[in-house]
């Protein structure tokens, strides 16, 4: 005859039951969460490997950001524009070659492109020293004319020049207006 062996709790009646990790009993703890194979946890712990893991969360995105800016950095370095950074009127002499009149909207996109390069190796110069450089600011271009007077030549121009990918967007897709 089989003898049968309640295997649900081996503790006897008068032991408390404690937290796996701190040891601290059920009476000294807001929550006592229990766990397979009899393995119990506290609030308190459960608090602390949040902190831990949301403290290590954060200095990976920390280390992700550096490194994305150094990869940003070097990919600009690579292709030769921070390297030798053309200035704003070597920049006009080539936009020249190619477009004809426009000499306003040339000398204005020669030395906002001139600055934002400028901008971005300043950029990465800011991490590594205090923050009472001086500070360039950013620009924008807005390109108005009537049809073929060489506003994508000048922008087709550049982006050959500076070795840098240039996209066209056709916005009568978006509305009917075009705009």
């Amino acid at each position: 005859m089989a003898t049968h062996t309640d295997t649900t709790d081996t503790r006897d009646a008068t032991s408390e039951v404690r937290c796996s990790f701190c040891g601290k009993t059920r009476s000294q703890v807001r929550k006592l969460i229990q766990g397979p194979g009899g393995v119990f946890i506290c609030d308190e712990c459960v608090s602390a490997c949040q902190d831990i893991i949301a403290d290590s969360d954060a200095e990976e995105a920390r280390i992700s950001a550096v490194d994305l800016a150094d990869e940003g950095q070097e990919a600009l370095q690579g292709n030769g524009v921070l390297r030798n950074l053309p200035t704003p009127h070597e920049i006009y002499n080539e936009l020249s070659q190619y477009v004809v009149g426009q000499e306003d909207a040339k000398r204005a996109m020669s030395v906002a492109v001139y600055n934002h390069y400028r901008r971005i190796i300043a950029g990465a110069d800011e991490v590594s020293e205090d923050s009472n450089a001086v500070e360039l600011a950013k620009s924008n271009i807005l390109l108005l004319g009537p049809t073929g007077t060489g506003k994508t030549l000048l922008a087709q121009t550049l982006a050959r020049f500076l070795e840098v990918p240039f996209a066209i967007a056709d916005a009568t897709t978006l509305t009917e207006a075009g705009y």
